[in-house]
């Protein structure tokens, strides 16, 4: 017994530790930097509430809106770690996008989502930030899906944005899982199990089992999204997230992703396709890896070599998969900053 009550008062004081640790790392990180701007807010967006957050080191800077992964995929409880690499030459916002992160709400598990829904939460956070910010145009980057998302904003709003710029790039989601097949045939060519799970891949209908499949195979072969860990250390990363209290990683950790599962098999999801989208009236950039396979790298290129815009540059990262905005997050500031350079003119 009196063991018993000691572990429990080990294990108190841990916790008081731990949240003590978690309060001021998260009010160091709160700060609000000279000249810069810091701001969380929930905004009505097309319904519904919607999180983001504004960090940069100079209000005069432009303004980049960071579009992430999935769909569904949020990444606010972590996200800040490698996007203020870009605050000293961007206003950088962050958006939880609908039901997910902390823009989840249980309510909105009915709502059945839509393209046009997407475009519409998309075209409202922008006409919101350019008069939040004083700003006539803004850039974008987005990762993965957050690519494809961007590119129709872009494609459909031309007036409202300066710059676009793809990392993890998606083209079309049939014919990247079939890109992938074909790929993974090649891999797994004598392999049995291998074979069993590309089975299990369906690229018209996309299930929790073939994203399980295809992520099993990725990490066999050495291709896995995250293969090469992180660059920062994900641990302090967490517990000193600004943008986190307790109660939102309980809600983080309670969240129901089915909405989004669903989602995937619909042809809503297949209408964000870029196939014959091939003119952008404002520049494009991507920024890929060539061992990413979850996006085809290759694809990307293809569609790149395609496409017609003011400018447009294609950078290729060695030895880099799906991750690379968050497994070299300094290699890709690094390149986040040339690009900057060679694109400042849109600025001007």
């Amino acid at each position: 017994m009196k063991v018993f009550k000691r572990i429990l008062s080990i294990l108190g004081i841990l916790i008081l530790v731990l949240l003590s640790l978690h309060t001021l790392g998260s009010l160091w990180n709160k700060r609000l930097p000279k000249n810069g701007i810091n701001e969380s807010m929930y905004l009505d967006i097309n319904g519904s509430k919607q999180w983001i957050n504004i960090y940069g080191k100079d209000k005069s800077n432009p303004v980049l809106l960071y579009l992430h992964g999935g769909p569904g995929s949020s990444t606010s409880e972590i996200d800040y770690a490698f996007t203020r690499k870009w605050a000293d030459i961007y206003t950088v916002v962050t958006w939880d996008q609908r039901n997910c992160g902390k823009s989840y709400n249980q309510r909105q598990n009915k709502i059945k989502l839509t393209k046009e829904i997407f475009l519409e939460d998309g075209k409202e956070l922008t006409e919101f930030i350019r008069s939040y910010m004083g700003v006539d145009k803004i850039s974008i980057l987005g990762h993965s899906w957050g690519s494809i998302y961007g590119a129709n904003l872009v494609l459909e709003y031309p007036d409202y944005y300066n710059l676009f710029i793809g990392a993890g790039q998606l083209v079309d989601i049939v014919e990247n899982e079939k890109a992938f097949i074909a790929e993974a045939c090649k891999w797994g060519k004598n392999d049995e199990e291998t074979q069993k799970l590309i089975e299990k891949i369906h690229p018209e209908e996309i299930t929790r089992d073939s994203i399980e499949a295809k992520n099993k195979i990725l990490k066999k072969y050495g291709y896995s999204v995250m293969k090469d860990g992180m660059d920062y250390f994900i641990g302090t990363t967490l517990l000193f997230n600004p943008n986190y209290s307790i109660m939102d990683w309980i809600s983080f950790l309670q969240r129901d992703r089915q909405v989004y599962l669903d989602f995937f098999k619909t042809d809503e999801f297949k209408s964000f396709s870029l196939r014959g989208k091939y003119v952008y009236q404002v520049p494009y950039v991507n920024i890929n890896g060539d061992m990413d396979y979850q996006a085809n790298y290759k694809l990307a290129e293809e569609y790149f070599h395609k496409l017609k815009s003011p400018q447009k540059d294609l950078y290729l990262m060695k030895n880099t998969s799906h991750g690379l905005m968050i497994s070299k997050s300094s290699d890709f500031s690094d390149l986040l900053h040339k690009i900057y350079k060679d694109y400042k003119w849109v600025y001007q």
